[in-house]
C-alpha cells in the first residue's frame, strides 16, 4: 500500500479544507516546497498536491510550487486541480508531474476523456469525488447529477486506469474513510484505487492496507499529529509483508 501525504494549495501556502469548503480553510505550512521536503525526508514515496485555487478558477494556478516541488524532492508527484484541457495537463507534466489528477472534464464530455486517456495513458489519473453518492465537480462545489459508479464503468470503458475517490463528507473531518464505498468502486471496474478523504488512525490505514486498494492519501491527520509519516508508512510496509 502506497501512502500519499497530501499538501492542498490555496494562496501559495499549504491548506486543508473541511469537507471541500474554501471558508474553512487552515493554513498548516506557510511553504509548501518545505513541507513537501519534510514528507520526503520522513520517507515519503509519493507527493500528492492539489491546487485548490486552480480548482475554483478552472486552471492551474500553482504550477511553480509544482516545479519547486519537484524539484526540492526528487520524488514523483501527482498533481491536481482546475486541469481542463490538454494543453494544462502537459504544462503540469513539463512541471513536474508524473500524474495529472482530472476529476470536472471527465465528467463533462466522455467522448473528450476517451482522447485524453488515449493522450496521457498511465500519466493520468481520474478523480472521482462523492457526495452523497454524486458526483461532485468544480473543486467539489456543484453536483453532476452522475453517480460515482456509472462515471467510473463508462470511464474505465474509455480508457481509464486509475481512480482516485474521495468522500466529501469525510473529507478533513477525520471521521474515517469510506472504505465501503471505494472498495465497491475497485470491485467494479478492477482498476487500482487510491482512498482519499477522513482517515484519522492507524487503524484506518490498517483497514485499509487489508483492502485489495492501491493506496492511501493522507493529509490533515498528520498536520494535527494523529500520527506520523513514519507510523504510517510502517503500517504501509507490514501490510505490504503479509501480503
Amino acid at each position: 500500500m502506497i501512502v500519499f501525504p497530501a499538501i492542498d494549495l490555496m494562496g501559495g501556502q499549504a491548506v486543508r479544507l473541511t469537507q471541500g469548503a474554501f471558508d474553512a480553510a487552515k493554513v498548516y505550512n506557510a511553504d509548501p516546497v518545505a513541507q513537501a521536503v519534510a514528507f520526503a525526508e520522513a520517507g515519503a514515496e509519493w507527493i500528492h498536491l492539489v491546487d485548490l485555487d486552480g480548482a475554483k478558477a478552472g486552471h492551474p494556478v500553482h504550477l511553480e510550487v509544482l516545479r519547486g516541488i519537484a524539484e526540492a524532492t526528487r520524488l514523483p508527484v501527482q498533481f491536481g486541480g482546475g486541469l481542463r484541457t490538454s494543453t494544462d495537463m502537459e504544462a503540469a507534466l513539463a512541471a513536474g508531474a508524473n500524474r495529472v489528477i482530472v476529476g470536472t472534464r471527465l465528467t463533462q464530455d466522455l467522448d473528450f476523456a476517451a482522447s485524453l486517456f488515449a493522450q496521457f495513458g498511465e500519466r493520468l489519473v481520474a478523480g472521482l469525488d462523492a457526495r452523497n453518492g454524486e458526483v461532485a465537480t468544480h473543486g467539489w462545489q456543484e453536483g453532476s447529477g452522475q453517480s460515482i459508479l456509472d462515471l467510473a464503468t463508462a470511464l474505465v470503458e474509455r480508457g481509464a486506469t486509475r481512480f482516485i475517490y474521495t468522500d466529501i463528507a469525510r473529507d478533513g473531518v477525520l471521521g474515517g474513510p469510506d472504505l465501503s464505498g471505494t472498495v465497491a468502486l475497485h470491485n467494479a471496474t478492477g482498476v487500482p484505487v487510491i482512498a482519499s478523504g477522513g482517515v484519522a488512525e492507524l487503524s484506518d490505514l490498517e483497514h485499509i492496507a487489508a483492502t485489495n486498494l492501491e493506496g492511501v492519501i493522507v493529509g490533515k491527520a498528520l498536520y494535527e499529529g494523529r500520527f506520523t509519516l513514519q507510523e504510517a508508512l510502517t503500517v504501509a510496509t507490514a501490510s505490504s509483508k503479509r501480503v
